[in-house]
């Protein structure tokens, strides 16, 4: 609401006063009481004005999203109101008591993320284990997600490595606080991103003593040869200056600008952790010399000045958090001891890659630095949810004021073609365009460019979408001036942004923020031209079209498969709000008839169904663990088959059979199956420290899986077969020790597999043999034209589709998962190789129907829906 020109209530503070306004006018805002449930977050403002922030509280708990702003003058103590805006949840009705506490929340957050590791890299010991890194959880209490009447849950953030996929783990959980299931998860990981062709407290800082020399002025050497002036201070206890400027934070006089050594450190040692024995970067002299200059340490310590200027001189900020927090940088982190192209804000510094041969350490770029060091005044502003669009418009804003910084700072024109364009200044061969990871002059529009993801990819399209955001502010910058531009962007993140707000919300913050400044006609205008301009406007999802039939729209899940057989697939999905823990849904591949409800509504999350057209089988979630559950399609009872801590995402029913992957502590994988007539008596495979069995499939009889044995301190890889009705167990080929085997699929003739030699070509091989092991044949090779990088598969016997990315396609559309089919070609003698839908989202969790038909969940609307195709589509533009 703008325009207001009311008076607040007395009070000894701006929260308490904004607290009074809002609860003297219930019939307004709807906040029966602002006193309760509106805890003050933040205040700040200068010249008189004040913003008042204030966080949704329900029964108590945080309400995740939940952000209310009232902005004022303050005259002589008397405040009058003149706008108000945010979010605040009024349908919320959950009930705020749990069934689970604290360690269980954690062990679930744990065991999610490392399953999720496990099942999307490949590797050639199974998945975890003594002899792989730890992830660890920490509990930050209770949050309602205000999806509906509210979801009650545990919020957890798992730290650790990724030992397969080589980078740093920071995931933030949500876990269901009833029923234990991961609702929600996003890394915590705020990146710059990675190049397309390269896979602050103050903790550790040493208080001032009354002895210490003051602070001074030093000099480097940046990576582009110019000589620049340093903030310096002696450090006595090791008699040498160190790169700690105490000169700039004049409101906390023992908080600095610190550069610190992590040259040879992991990036995933770094994230959310402050290693004990951590050195800033330290010189006999002045004169900071070569190692600090390689390092990128004379370049990320003049930044941070930079960047601390911006903020204090044009906005009158004081550091990151407006209220002079000390701005840690580290340098030279690596990947295991290898190259490391990224950086990122973890909530308390920013960690710097030390970059490969091609690419400088990332703090030579002032746009990098200028980037990640606006996350963290995001985070402590608008705090906007990296993910989703949310995430989109906190990467934008981020480009934003990273590209504006460097742009002031070198005098470049607006106008200059190359203005737009991020972290071109990195590479130490390439063109600044062919440098660049991103343009914020791409031209690009929701309508031809928007990328919808799940949270797994990218974080649902944080770098991948946030060019359509970026690219109106920076079409503002360009329309209105660098002064105005940037006082009426800034003022939209620190008053008006709320953290849930993607696009639309996000546009009507900056016209907001433009008209609070008096701008004027004119200028709002060519405010709204620019987000028109980039097709954000209200409604532009429902623009986005698709060449794929709607069986289920909006399921609104994590982490759980589609099934299909017989004639009918088999989908989990939540309400349209999201609020309802999942239920499973079955219908006609055809799309002929009404949907029918499967699972019963108790309260379990029921996920991951599979069918063969007769019986459904699926997964129950609850506090007490899972429970592997079947139901004849036709109706009748619900049988319990199997109850376990943890399982996988593969479950398959044929017949009288039914195959599960399961986990046990230490996410040590296994395989089991078992009789619908006689479902106590269980085969399990694998599931120790020195045997693990993983991605089972079934079907006509037998259970194919991969499977990983220690054998003389060496692990022996292998595909194989089970015949169930007689036990017989069959080879089909083994591995190399040291190639990583993928899911599999089996039909009445072939087994299908991936294997993946080398993860550092992009590849992966699509293999497929007779039953017996014979006439091995690799439809899809790991190497040269064609290749395809697939992380699932499915067969029929008329065709095997997989999902699968395109190697050295990092950006865009070409960088998502699509479905590709292969089928016999006319002649008999080889295969045919199409695209299954040319839908512009991914495309995941692909089922195999009958033929050659595929049931997927589908993103391209930027919501997850079950999508069928009677046929392929074949060649895609």
């Amino acid at each position: 609401m703008d325009g207001i020109r009311e008076r607040a209530p007395a009070a000894r503070t701006a929260a308490g006063a904004a607290q009074a306004y809002l609860a003297a006018r219930k019939d307004r805002y709807r906040i029966a009481d602002p006193g309760r449930d509106l805890r003050p977050a933040d205040t700040f403002g200068s010249g008189g004005r004040e913003v008042v922030r204030l966080r949704q509280t329900y029964h108590g708990v945080p309400v995740l999203g939940g952000t209310y702003l009232v902005r004022m003058e303050n005259k002589g103590g008397e405040r009058i109101v003149t706008g108000t805006s945010g979010r605040y949840f009024t349908g919320l009705r959950t009930a705020t008591t749990t069934e689970v506490d604290d360690a269980l929340a954690v062990e679930r957050a744990v065991d999610a993320v490392q399953r999720d590791v496990t099942e999307h890299r490949f590797t050639a010991t199974g998945g975890g284990g003594d002899d792989e890194p730890a992830l660890t959880g920490t509990s930050h209490g209770l949050v309602v997600l205000p999806n509906g009447t509210g979801v009650l849950t545990r919020h957890v953030t798992v730290r650790g490595e990724d030992a397969h996929g080589g980078e740093p783990v920071l995931r933030e959980m949500y876990i269901d606080a009833r029923a234990g299931y991961p609702v929600l998860q996003y890394s915590g990981l705020q990146t710059f991103g990675a190049p397309r062709t390269t896979a602050g407290t103050g903790a550790g800082v040493r208080a001032r003593t009354d002895d210490e020399p003051a602070p001074g002025t030093g000099s480097g050497v940046r990576l582009d040869g110019t000589t620049v002036e340093l903030g310096i201070t002696h450090d006595d206890s090791r008699d040498a200056y160190v790169l700690r400027d105490r000169t700039r934070i004049q409101s906390s006089p023992d908080n600095s600008l610190a550069t610190w050594d992590a040259r040879g450190r992991w990036a995933s040692d770094l994230s959310g952790a402050w290693p004990q024995d951590l050195r800033e970067f330290a010189s006999p002299g002045r004169a900071f010399g070569a190692e600090a200059t390689a390092s990128g340490a004379v370049d990320a310590h003049w930044a941070a000045g930079r960047v601390y200027d911006y903020y204090r001189d044009g906005f009158g900020r004081d550091s990151l958090d407006g209220h002079g927090m000390t701005v840690n940088s580290l340098v030279g982190a690596t990947d295991y001891g290898q190259p490391y192209v990224n950086a990122f804000w973890d909530g308390q510094k920013m960690v710097y890659g030390s970059g490969d041969d091609e690419y400088r350490p990332l703090s030579a770029g002032l746009d990098v630095v200028g980037h990640e060091m606006t996350h963290a005044v995001i985070e402590h502003t608008a705090g906007l949810v990296y993910a989703g669009q949310s995430g989109a418009v906190n990467e934008a804003l981020a480009d934003y004021f990273g590209n504006a910084i460097e742009s002031d700072a070198y005098h470049l024109p607006m106008d200059d073609p190359d203005s737009g364009l991020m972290g071109q200044a990195l590479c130490r061969t390439r063109s600044p365009r062919a440098c660049a990871l991103r343009d914020l002059d791409d031209g690009r529009t929701t309508a031809g460019s928007f990328l919808g993801v799940g949270f797994g990819t990218d974080n649902g399209g944080v770098h991948l979408n946030s060019t359509l955001f970026g690219g109106a502010l920076w079409d503002i910058r360009e329309d209105l001036g660098p002064d105005l531009a940037d006082r009426i962007v800034y003022k939209a993140l620190t008053e008006y942004l709320t953290p849930l707000d993607g696009f639309t919300q996000g546009r009507n913050a900056v016209i907001a923020a433009a008209k609070d400044l008096e701008v004027g006609g004119k200028n709002v205008s060519a405010v709204r031209r620019a987000f028109t301009a980039h097709g954000i406007v209200p409604n532009w999802e429902k623009a986005l079209g698709v060449d794929s039939d709607l069986l289920m729209e909006r399921v609104n899940t994590f982490g759980t498969r589609l099934g299909a057989g017989g004639g009918w697939w088999v989908a989990a999905g939540s309400d349209e709000s999201g609020a309802e823990p999942y239920s499973v849904w079955a219908g006609r591949t055809d799309g002929k008839g009404q949907r029918r409800l499967v699972s019963p509504n108790d309260g379990r999350y029921h996920a991951s169904p599979a069918t063969d057209g007769r019986t459904v089988v699926w997964q129950a979630h609850g506090a007490t663990g899972v429970d592997i559950l079947a139901r004849p399609l036709a109706g009748g009872p619900v049988r319990t088959l199997w109850h376990g801590r943890s399982v996988g995402t593969a479950l398959d029913v044929d017949g009288d059979t039914v195959a599960f992957a399961y986990y046990n502590y230490g996410g040590r994988a296994g395989v089991a199956y078992l009789s619908l007539k006689d479902p106590a008596n269980v085969v399990m495979i694998g599931g120790g420290t020195y045997h693990r069995s993983t991605f089972p499939s079934l079907s006509d009889g037998r259970v194919v899986y991969q499977d990983w044995q220690r054998v003389k301190a060496v692990y022996e890889s292998s595909t194989r077969v089970i015949d169930v009705a007689t036990g017989e167990e069959r080879v089909i080929e083994r591995a190399d020790p040291q190639t990583g085997l993928g899911p599999t699929a089996v039909t009445g003739d072939h087994v299908y597999w991936l294997l993946d030699r080398s993860p550092q070509n992009g590849g992966t091989t699509l293999r497929r043999a007779g039953l017996d092991g014979s006439d091995i044949t690799d439809l899809s090779a790991e190497e040269g034209p064609g290749a395809l990088n697939v992380s699932d598969l499915t067969a029929s016997a008329g065709a095997v589709t997989v999902v699968a990315r395109t190697p050295g396609e990092e950006t865009g559309n070409a960088s998502l998962s699509k479905l590709w089919q292969f089928t016999p070609d006319r002649t008999g003698d080889g295969t045919r190789r199409s695209r299954v839908s040319c839908n512009r989202g991914e495309q995941l969790a692909a089922a195999a129907a009958d033929g050659t038909r595929v049931i997927w969940l589908d993103g391209t609307t930027g919501v997850s829906d079950v999508v069928t195709r009677a046929r392929p589509s074949g060649t895609c533009g």
